[in-house]
């Protein structure tokens, strides 16, 4: 399930054109769509997260990803303050921090594949 959720999350953040409007909600959906992957990631583990922070936490112990856990924990930060405190992000600075989203994506989703 979790996988499709990311597919759809990622269908749906490459159709919102990056404009001073819709630079928040890209990031918002791009950080779901790679918690997704993640929960995924877990569940073929073996593990059942819960809450967001401790994916930083599984990717950093029982992954042994310390830079993936401390970007991913990263994002986490300004997407909370994104939805919960209002915070603004312009397209300039969104546009690096959504390539690096994706690029992690694309190595976790690229990890899942040989998993299965």
């Amino acid at each position: 399930m979790s996988f499709l959720l990311y597919q759809k999350k990622m269908i749906s953040n490459r159709m919102l054109t990056l404009t001073d409007d819709t630079a928040a909600s890209k990031i918002s959906l791009a950080y779901d769509a790679l918690r997704e992957l993640l929960e995924a990631w877990a569940v073929i583990k073996g593990y059942k997260i819960y809450n967001h922070e401790c994916y930083s936490s599984f990717l950093k112990e029982v992954l042994n990803e310390s830079r993936l856990g401390g970007q991913f924990d990263a994002f986490r930060k300004l997407r909370n303050d994104i939805n919960y405190y209002g915070k603004d992000v312009l397209p300039n600075e969104a546009k690096p921090l959504l390539e690096e989203m994706a690029s992690m994506a694309k190595m976790i989703n690229k990890e899942l594949k040989g998993m299965l």
